[in-house]
């Protein structure tokens, strides 16, 4: 598997995860899942795809990881700016009462 692909895999599956981390306590056991969480799915990807350890491809994985995680605070806050709804930590059940509203 090339590592760009992984790389997009890594960022849209971390989107969820910085949305729920955004509406938790920092440090608490919820942040710390929604941060642990996607890195053993990561881990798993690479082992999976073949993807070897090198600085490169470490480099790119880890960027992918941190932008997931930052645009799913973001998607979060833009919601909470546009909706009037309250927000849950769940980024499909949110879109899907965004669509509905």
């Amino acid at each position: 598997m090339p590592v760009l692909i992984a790389a997009a895999v890594v960022l849209i599956g971390n989107l969820p995860f910085g949305y729920w981390r955004a509406n938790v306590r920092k440090f608490s056991m919820q942040w710390a899942l929604a941060i642990h969480i996607p890195v053993v799915l990561a881990i798993a990807l690479r082992i999976l795809g073949g993807i070897p350890f090198e600085p490169v491809t470490l480099a790119i994985m880890v960027a992918a990881f941190f932008l997931g995680q930052t645009a799913g605070q973001r998607v979060r806050a833009g919601l909470g700016a546009v909706l009037s709804v309250q927000l849950t930590s769940c980024l499909p059940l949110d879109l899907i009462r965004a669509l509905m509203s």
